[in-house]
This record gives C-alpha cells, sequence and structure tokens, in this order.
C-alpha cells in the first residue's frame, strides 16, 4: 500500500473508532437507562444489569458503524482539503478514483466489522439475551423476594422480609396466608430457599405458626418448619426464538420448523438473511458518498459546507431507500433482491460523483 494510502487509511481508522466510540456511548447509555429501571426493580443485581447491558452492545455498535464511517470520512477529507493535502496530490496527476483507494478500503474494512456483527454477534448476543431473560424471571429473588416490603405474590398471601443477605439467606420473616379456612401467621427469625425435585421450598428456622380458626388461636413454636411455594410461582418458559435469533444459514435456507417457530414465512426470513449480508456494506457506501461529494468542491476559505451539506441529504436519501426496502422486501417472492438496494445505490452515487468531480479538470486541460 502508498504511503498516501497508509497516511489517510490511518486518519479514518484514527476517527472512526473515536465518533464509534462516542456515538455507541450515547446509544448504550439510552438503552441502559430503560434496562435499569427494569431490572434493578425487579430486584436484580447490579452485575445482572451489566450482564444485560453487555449483551446489547453488539447490536448499538451494528447500528452506529456506518454513521461513524460517514462522520470520520467527511471530517478526514475536509481537513485534508483544508489543508491542501489533496490538491496537492492532485497536482501531482492522481486521479478521483485514485485519491478515493483508501476510502475502499476503510469502507471495506468497516463492511467486515459488520459482517462478523451482523451474522455471528448480534444473533448470539440475542440468543444469550434471550436465555438469560427466562432465567431471570424464573428467579424467586425477581419474583417476590425484595426486603423491607410488605408483598402479594398471589391473592391471600403477604409476605415481608427485613433483610436479604449476599448468602441468600432471608432474615426477619413474615408469611401469612389467608387461602383455606383456617387464618396462619408464620414469623421466623431466619430462612432459605430451596430448590427441590418438586418445586422450591421455604425453610423457616426458629419461629412461631399462630393459627386462627372459629376464633380459637392456636401457637405453635419449631426449629425448623418448610412452607411449600411451588403454588405461588409461575415458571418462566423460554420463548421460541425469534428471526433475530436464527443463523444467517437458518435464515437462507427456511425450514418448516424454524418458520413455525419464527412465526414468520419463507419470504420475510430470506429476505432477513440477505439484508444481513447487504447492510454491512453501507458503510462502503457511506464513505464513498461522503468523499465522493467533498471532492466536487474546490478549496475555499468559507469551507466546504454545501458539499458537506450535500453528502448529508444524499446519506439521507440512501436511508430513506432502505427504510423503504426494509418494509416491501418481505413482503415479496423475490423481496430479498431489495437487501441489496440501499448499498448499492449508495455506491453508485459516490462512484458517479467520482466520476464527475474529474470532469471540469479534463475541460481545463
Amino acid at each position: 500500500m502508498a504511503r498516501f494510502d497508509r497516511y489517510m487509511l490511518s486518519q479514518l481508522l484514527a476517527l472512526f473508532g473515536f465518533f464509534s466510540l462516542v456515538l455507541v456511548a450515547i446509544y448504550w447509555i439510552n438503552t441502559a437507562v430503560g434496562l435499569f429501571d427494569d431490572l434493578i426493580s425487579d430486584g436484580q443485581s447490579a452485575l445482572v444489569f451489566l450482564e444485560f447491558s453487555l449483551l446489547t452492545l453488539p447490536n448499538v455498535i451494528r447500528m452506529v458503524l456506518p454513521i461513524s464511517a460517514f462522520v470520520a470520512t467527511v471530517y478526514v477529507a475536509n481537513r485534508l482539503m483544508s489543508e491542501s493535502e489533496l490538491v496537492v496530490m492532485q497536482a501531482t496527476g492522481f486521479s478521483a478514483f485514485r485519491l478515493a483507494r483508501p476510502v475502499m478500503f476503510f469502507g471495506l474494512i468497516v463492511a467486515l466489522m459488520m459482517l462478523i456483527l451482523m451474522n455471528v454477534l448480534v444473533p448470539l448476543s440475542r440468543t444469550v439475551l434471550a436465555d438469560r431473560t427466562a432465567e431471570v424471571r424464573d428467579s424467586l429473588v425477581s419474583q417476590f423476594l425484595r426486603e423491607g416490603e410488605f408483598l402479594h405474590p398471589v391473592e391471600g398471601v403477604t409476605l415481608y422480609i427485613r433483610e436479604i443477605a449476599p448468602n441468600g439467606e432471608l432474615g426477619g420473616l413474615f408469611l401469612q396466608d389467608d387461602r383455606g379456612p383456617e387464618q396462619v401467621v408464620y414469623t421466623a427469625t431466619n430462612a432459605f430457599m430451596v430448590r427441590t425435585e418438586t418445586g422450591p421450598k421455604l425453610v423457616m428456622v426458629d419461629g412461631m405458626a399462630q393459627t386462627l380458626e372459629g376464633g380459637r388461636l392456636a401457637l405453635t413454636r419449631f426449629a425448623d418448619f418448610t412452607y411449600d411455594i411451588g403454588a405461588m410461582l409461575e415458571p418462566a418458559t423460554r420463548s421460541p426464538r425469534r428471526m433475530n435469533e436464527l443463523s444467517t444459514l437458518e435464515l437462507l435456507n427456511p425450514t418448516d420448523a424454524a418458520m413455525t417457530e419464527a412465526k414468520s414465512d419463507r419470504a420475510e426470513m430470506i429476505f432477513e438473511g440477505h439484508d444481513r449480508l447487504g447492510q454491512p456494506f453501507l458503510g462502503l457506501a457511506a464513505s464513498l458518498i461522503g468523499f465522493a461529494a467533498l471532492l466536487l468542491g474546490a478549496f475555499s476559505r468559507f469551507g466546504l459546507w454545501r458539499q458537506i451539506l450535500f453528502a448529508v441529504v444524499l446519506l439521507i436519501l440512501v436511508q430513506l431507500i432502505n427504510t423503504i426496502s426494509g418494509s416491501a422486501g418481505p413482503r415479496a417472492a423475490a423481496g430479498w433482491l431489495l437487501a441489496y438496494a440501499a448499498p448499492l445505490v449508495g455506491c453508485i452515487m459516490g462512484t458517479t460523483m467520482l466520476w464527475w468531480s474529474q470532469r471540469p479538470r479534463r475541460r481545463c486541460e
């Protein structure tokens, strides 16, 4: 690779990394706020919140990479134009396509990163996230064990726990059961939640049971007592896999079982599979549009703000095509072709502007 290519590619990658970090942080924080409210309010620990938020990162990164590539390309091209570095390279005989070679390398690197994300990391992270969500919903603590609150797991049952130790020991337990003909109040100094083959059990230690039946109160003290709470819990089941959890090969060659599980038809699944292969090249298209649009302008002490605005408008147009294709593609028999529409149109736009940027110089000769 020529020295100019290495120089420009290093600039693009450095700024791409910076802008990606900033955008990922913004998107991730926005997502993490909602997760924090849901998980912490359900009694989950900070580690569970961190695990869930990290599992959302691949999808967040996938969304921001084309934007980061576009911003980095526009920033580098604008700086090289303002400092006349591109003008010097053009004066040495470099064509617009030769100048764009490091940009193409950069776009292909971004496309490769997105291919790995969309076809490996994102489906894997969403599968693990769905599995962990089912586990958390099946967790006893997440369902009704919270310290310092009077809770009602089911109608007729009131539960209060003064504190929950890190090792899972429950301190200061109060349990009132009014579901039967007799009212029973259990109090215990300590208690433990135990899983058995027949369901979860609550083992109370050093407590007493107060039973009220027919206006008579009976008091029973116990060293330990086992209470069956399995009927209170609704076991959580793993929901069927959705399309975003299936592998790309499963989507491109859908079986009847996969379509039934994902509740999607063949056209939808095939489009989703091709979309995973086409979307990564939006990074290449965005880079070419950003660089080629700035080459259309000549050096000006007022900057290239008009060319930058033009590039932004073209990028919005490509995204509009991508949105329309994403809506129409799954409903058509050969709609999978539309998965490549936006990247292809974007690359054609960039190539056309590169060719057009050379015409004025040819006329001057």
